[in-house]
């Protein structure tokens, strides 16, 4: 009878680790291309991929980033985020992108479209880039 008591914790500790992100409804198998901000185009290249349970990563105008997802779908927040620091001509850009991307509160996964947005209807679209 004991054995069981001592497992019991072990199987409910097991059943923590399950991803509820957007990643496990449709984003992990993707590297999602971002296409507008807030309704305007974007020229400059970003990406965002969910290549591990707990993480996101991808590559802004300049550098390559990753984070944590935290939220369950379809809520959606980064926290940790953290970036290579190399210069280009599209740091704004950059900046842009992930002042956007921090500032995302939902998320909704529709075939080979990902769209992030936040309170005050602002959204950021990707598109599978596979």
């Amino acid at each position: 009878m004991l054995r069981l008591f001592l497992f019991t914790p072990l199987i409910a500790f097991g059943q923590c680790q399950s991803d509820e992100s957007v990643a496990a409804y449709g984003a992990s198998d993707a590297t999602w291309v971002l296409e507008s901000i807030a309704g305007e185009p974007v020229t400059a290249s970003s990406t965002l991929t969910f290549p591990e349970t707990g993480q996101i990563a991808g590559k802004a105008p300049c550098n390559s980033y990753s984070g944590t997802p935290e939220a369950p779908y379809p809520w959606f927040e980064v926290t940790g985020l953290s970036a290579t620091r190399m210069a280009c001509p599209e740091l704004e850009a950059e900046g842009t992108y992930f002042a956007a991307l921090m500032a995302m509160t939902q998320s909704e996964v529709s075939g080979d479209v990902l769209i992030l947005r936040n309170d005050q209807g602002y959204e950021m679209v990707f598109r599978s880039g596979e």
